[in-house]
């Protein structure tokens, strides 16, 4: 019976050993979408009236949780079942990464004037709204972003499976529910003090000390510039995690980047900062080749099937 208990025990203790170990390579692994989860996030659920800020993170954050009590036991039944289906997944994950990436910069550069005029209009009218109209438009905001957090969910599913590949299915699962939930958690707090960093900047600046009244006009100028570098991070993020997805899954471009890095790693002097940003800037430009191919495909789709409805 005692030899039993210690059995059992040391089987907890590495099991136990096996989950941090393999918790802190995939957190590594999905810190590029955390990044972008973030940034995505604090912007979506930006824009409405203080009192309901929190509120409206709170409904993301209970739908974010429901999205990964979703995912995660589709992602081990995949894992059980059809291991072979996880690169696949992973490859049309990333891919679809690179193309969000794409999109917002293509969106970004071209952007026409019409379409800011459009966007102030409905800053306007949300203004104008009663506070049913409010309501039903926070209704369709808040489901915008838990929808956009499923696919994130799924990719920060998927990486994780990605990073555990061989080991046992109970450490697969461990480390899956563990990572879900320490995401979760860490994502929409950081985006609730997103949010509110403008009400501490008003509140601080109104305060009766000159330090205070500093430090308020300080956070009040600093945040536009933080919420701009969260974008930015967010979609070089897409760039950077998409595209090594997408090098990972070919074998080829996999040993090609390890094959330079090895080379470059050798100079003086910037041998070790070129043997760590020769990979980054190689999935980065993969993510951008990707994603334009994506983007291209997906312009040629909706413009063959808007012929095809006219024609109709």
């Amino acid at each position: 019976m005692a030899t039993s208990l210690l059995t059992l025990l040391d089987d907890i203790a590495l099991l136990a050993d096996d989950v941090a170990v393999m918790s802190k390579v995939a957190a590594k692994k999905t810190a590029g979408v955390l990044g972008d989860d973030i940034a995505l996030n604090a912007n979506q659920v930006t824009g409405f009236a203080p009192s309901r800020e929190l509120p409206v993170v709170w409904s993301v954050a209970k739908g974010s949780a429901l999205n990964k009590v979703i995912l995660v036991p589709i992602a081990l039944l995949l894992v059980a079942f059809a291991p072979w289906s996880l690169t696949p997944l992973l490859m049309i994950g990333g891919a679809f990464l690179c193309f969000e990436g794409v999109e917002k910069v293509f969106h970004k550069l071209l952007h026409s004037k019409e379409e800011d005029a459009e966007h102030h209009a409905a800053l306007v009218n949300n203004v104008q709204m009663t506070p049913e109209q409010l309501l039903a438009a926070e209704k369709e905001k808040i489901k915008g972003a838990v929808r956009t957090d499923f696919i994130l969910s799924a990719e920060i599913v998927a990486i994780s499976l990605g990073t555990m590949q061989g080991a046992p299915f109970a450490t697969q699962a461990t480390v899956l529910v563990a990572i879900s939930i320490l995401f979760t958690v860490g994502v929409y707090l950081v985006v609730a003090g997103v949010v509110k960093l403008d009400d501490l900047g008003l509140y601080l600046s109104a305060g009766a000390s000159s330090a205070k009244q500093a430090m308020g006009r300080f956070i009040l100028w600093i945040t536009p510039y933080l919420m701009k570098t969260l974008s930015f991070v967010g979609t070089a993020a897409m760039f950077l995690v998409g595209g090594g997805i997408v090098v990972h899954g070919f074998p080829f471009l996999h040993h090609f980047v390890e094959d330079a890095g090895h080379k470059v790693e050798g100079l003086p002097t910037v041998g070790s900062i070129l043997a760590f940003g020769t990979p980054l800037l190689f999935n980065m430009l993969v993510g951008l080749v990707v994603g334009s191919l994506v983007l291209g495909l997906v312009h040629l789709y909706k413009k063959a099937f808007r012929k095809g409805a006219v024609a109709h």
